[in-house]
C-alpha cells in the first residue's frame, strides 16, 4: 500500500461512499480499510459498484479486524461516516484498542461531536452521548471559519449547517445584518441516507417539493451554536428545510435585515473579501445553481439586496462539501497536507 493509511467507519452509506471515492483519488492517501457492521467479508464494490475500478477487490472489515490492522500503523487517519448516536462509541472503542501505540487523527461526519457540551447533544438528539469523555478532543467548525482546530480530532458540521453557515457567518461577523436570520433550504434525497423511507422513496419524492420540521429541525441548534463560535454573535435562525426532487445538492436562501443601507456591489465585495483565502468558496454575480457545484467540494454564494433587506443564496453538494469533502479538508489539515489535496476536481455539470 502506497500512501498515508486512512480508514473509513460506517462504510456502506452514501457519505462513506463519497469518502472512499475521495480517498481513492487523493495523491497522498491510501484506503487502508473500510468497516461495516452488517457486511464484513463482502466486497466493498458490492455496495459501491461505481468505485470497482479502484478498489482492488477490498472487502468490508469488521471493526475488530480494522482495529487490528490499524494497530500496525504508527499514525493513521480515520473518517467516521457512522450514524448519529453510533459514531462516538465506535470512535471511542477504536481509540481505546489502539491506545498509545498508534497515533490517530479522526474526522467525525456524524452529529456526535458537533456540540461543545454532551448535554447539548443529549437535549437535541434525545439520548445519552456515546463518548462524553472524548468531547474535549474534538472541535467542530466549517473549515473556512476556523484556520486551525487546536484539538487532535475534528467534527465536521452537517450538510444543511455547512450551506447555511457559509452564507450566514460573514453577515454576522461583519455586523452587516440584524442577528435574526430567516432560512429556507432544499436538500436532495441522498441527505436522508441510503435506506428508503416514506420521505425519500423515489416515487414519493419525484416531481415534488415539500417542507418538513419547519422551525423545529434538529440542526437549528447546531447552526446557532457554530455561528456563535465563529463570530461571537448570538444569531437567531428561523429555519425551514425542504425535500427536493433531486438526488444531490443543497440550495439555501438566507434572508436578513441590513443594519444600514449598503449597495449590493459593496455587499458582494465584502463577502468576497471574507472568503478571499478560501479555495472552495466563491461569490458569484448572479444566483448560483446546484449544477455548478454538484459532485464537487466547491460552494457558491449569491448576493441580492433592495437596500434594506439582504438575501444570500448558497449552493453545495451535500455529500461532498457538506460531508465527506469538508471532512477530507479537515483531515488534510490534521495530517499536514495541502488543504485542497484530492479536492480540486470541478463539478460534474450535467448531472
Amino acid at each position: 500500500m502506497s500512501g498515508f493509511p486512512v480508514y473509513v467507519l460506517g462504510g456502506s452509506g452514501y457519505v462513506a461512499g463519497e469518502a472512499i471515492r475521495l480517498i481513492l483519488g487523493h495523491p497522498q492517501l491510501a484506503l487502508a480499510g473500510v468497516a461495516s457492521d452488517g457486511q464484513p467479508g463482502t466486497p466493498v464494490e458490492a455496495a459501491f459498484p461505481h468505485l470497482a475500478p479502484r478498489l482492488d477487490g477490498q472487502l468490508f472489515l469488521s471493526y475488530e479486524t480494522l482495529a487490528a490492522r490499524a494497530g500496525g500503523d504508527a499514525h493513521c487517519g480515520v473518517i467516521s461516516a457512522a450514524p448519529h448516536g453510533a459514531s462516538a462509541g465506535l470512535i471511542a472503542s477504536l481509540l481505546a484498542q489502539l491506545g498509545a501505540k498508534t497515533r490517530v487523527s479522526v474526522v467525525d461526519l456524524s452529529a456526535d461531536f458537533r456540540f461543545a457540551e454532551p448535554a447539548a447533544y443529549e437535549r437535541t438528539y434525545g439520548h445519552a452521548h456515546g463518548a462524553p469523555g472524548l468531547q474535549q478532543d474534538f472541535t467542530c467548525a466549517v473549515p473556512e471559519h476556523l484556520p486551525k482546530a487546536g484539538t487532535p480530532h475534528v467534527a465536521h458540521p452537517g450538510c444543511f449547517s455547512t450551506a447555511i453557515l457559509l452564507a450566514s457567518v460573514p453577515l454576522l461577523a461583519l455586523e452587516l445584518v440584524e442577528p435574526q436570520l430567516w432560512v429556507s433550504a432544499v436538500t436532495g434525497s441522498t441527505g436522508s441516507g441510503r435506506q428508503p423511507t416514506e420521505g425519500t422513496h423515489h416515487p414519493r419524492r419525484h416531481s415534488d417539493l415539500y417542507a418538513y420540521n419547519p422551525l423545529a429541525h434538529r440542526h437549528t441548534p447546531e447552526i446557532a451554536a457554530l455561528a456563535r463560535a465563529a463570530t461571537g454573535v448570538t444569531g437567531e435562525f428561523a429555519f425551514v428545510p425542504h425535500s427536493g426532487p433531486f438526488a444531490r445538492g443543497i440550495h439555501a436562501t438566507v434572508q436578513a435585515r441590513l443594519r444600514q443601507p449598503v449597495d449590493v456591489t459593496a455587499l458582494r465585495n465584502q463577502l468576497r473579501d471574507f472568503y478571499a483565502g478560501s479555495a472552495f468558496v466563491g461569490v458569484v454575480e448572479n444566483c448560483p445553481r446546484l449544477k455548478d457545484v454538484v459532485a464537487s467540494n466547491y460552494a457558491r454564494l449569491g448576493v441580492a439586496s433592495d437596500g434594506r433587506n439582504l438575501v444570500v443564496t448558497s449552493v453545495i453538494d451535500n455529500l461532498v462539501k457538506g460531508a465527506a469533502g469538508g471532512g477530507l479538508q479537515w483531515l488534510n489539515r490534521l495530517l499536514g497536507f495541502e488543504e485542497t489535496a484530492g479536492l480540486t476536481a470541478p463539478a460534474a455539470g450535467w448531472t
